[in-house]
């Protein structure tokens, strides 16, 4: 599929209009742009395309321009419209002449996506990633049956399975925002990956039919910041995961969250149980006190990886109040999700939560580390609705 960015979920996600499917390969001599306007100059747009390529639109008056909605199949409800129609930010499919050099098309036809159309099918796209969406880190693969296990927050695992109309993508190194992932197939994925599913669950909340899976490798970081570089927005970190300390890099995109001191100590408390997270070890009338004050203090009954007794670590957290670099000290614990990197080599935050020392107290593993922030970068933050 051509157009790779999960941004345009109303292309990619749901039932759309697929500009990549719809329409052939350009005869020689035809040329095709499928990205977002960024430019109108007059009867000239400029289109920087999904790889990232500007190219320069000639729109003649003879060209045939039309409006299609998010999630139309076909374009028989299709609008004609004109240039002075067109918006900055609108999704665009152009279909022409190759012009004089690599990056100029004189158009035939486009067809029109409006920014503000894309935008609210999208939001409805993440709402229900949240919604029948699930999370964790992947344990194993079994290619000859399509599944995929999972472990889950805190302690249990989610069977995915998967099969031929499976929607596969994966993020790109150094990014959790879907606009960066591309299509990709089950064999990319490998034990150790990130993984979001969304699909219809089994009545027990063990196994998901997936109807689109993301993954990627991250690297996962818990431990005791050392000393902080604002002039630079980097932080040293004594990484009690890998025994060694790390240079973690701040940039404007990574999200981070606090935790309040209270709210910390109840997932504290939680993972200290015994047995904590296990399928149906309690049911919702047995949950000892401070279960129940964390489903008042933010998750909702029925929402992914509330089966079995276990809260939505995800949901809390993505309602936590935001950070800065400016927030944190020397001593704070925290728990980073950031890009790989070569062992040594300056590393880069895409999701930092702090005020977790009670929760490394309780857990200091890297599966309590990785589970808790999976969920949260990968399954619907703001940084993916960009």
């Amino acid at each position: 599929m051509a157009i790779g960015a999960l941004v345009l979920i109303a292309f990619f996600m749901a039932p759309a209009v697929d500009f990549a499917q719809e329409t052939p390969a350009p005869a020689a001599g035809t040329a095709r742009a499928i990205g977002t306007i960024v430019v109108i100059d007059g009867n000239t747009i400029t289109v920087k395309t999904d790889s990232g390529t500007e190219m320069k639109v000639t729109v003649p008056e003879s060209a045939r321009l039309v409006k299609t909605a998010p999630g139309q199949k076909d374009l028989k409800g299709a609008t004609v419209i004109q240039v002075h129609d067109l918006q900055v930010g609108d999704r665009a499919l152009v279909r022409g002449i190759a012009g004089e050099g690599s990056n100029a098309i004189t158009a035939n036809s486009l067809i029109v996506m409006k920014q503000s159309d894309v935008a609210g099918r999208q939001q409805q796209e993440l709402q229900d990633w949240q919604r029948r969406g699930t999370g964790g880190i992947v344990r194993s693969i079994d290619a000859s049956s399509g599944t995929i296990t999972v472990g889950t927050p805190p302690n249990q695992t989610t069977t995915i399975q998967t099969g031929p109309d499976t929607r596969f993508l994966r993020y790109a190194p150094g990014s959790v925002k879907f606009s960066d992932a591309t299509k990709t197939t089950l064999a990319d994925i490998k034990p150790g990956d990130q993984l979001r599913a969304r699909g219809n669950r089994s009545a027990d909340g063990q196994q998901l039919t997936a109807e689109a899976v993301i993954s990627g490798s991250f690297r996962n970081i818990a431990g005791t910041v050392n000393s902080i570089d604002a002039a630079d927005s980097t932080i040293t970190v004594m990484d009690l995961i890998a025994k060694r300390t790390a240079v973690v890099k701040i940039t404007p995109e990574t999200q981070m969250r606090k935790i309040p001191a209270e709210m910390a100590q109840r997932i504290a408390m939680f993972l200290r149980r015994p047995g904590a997270g296990t399928a149906g070890e309690q049911s919702a009338n047995s949950r000892p006190a401070g279960m129940q004050a964390m489903r008042a203090g933010g998750e909702t009954q029925g929402t992914p990886g509330s089966q079995g007794g276990a809260p939505d670590f995800q949901r809390m957290i993505r309602g936590m109040p935001a950070a800065t670099v400016a927030d944190l000290q020397k001593g704070d614990a925290v728990m980073i999700v950031t890009t790989e990197g070569a062992p040594g080599q300056q590393v880069t935050a895409l999701t930092l939560l702090s005020g977790v020392e009670p929760i490394l107290t309780a857990a200091p593993t890297q599966t309590t580390a990785a589970n808790l922030l999976s969920g949260w970068s990968m399954g619907g933050g703001e940084g993916e609705a960009q």
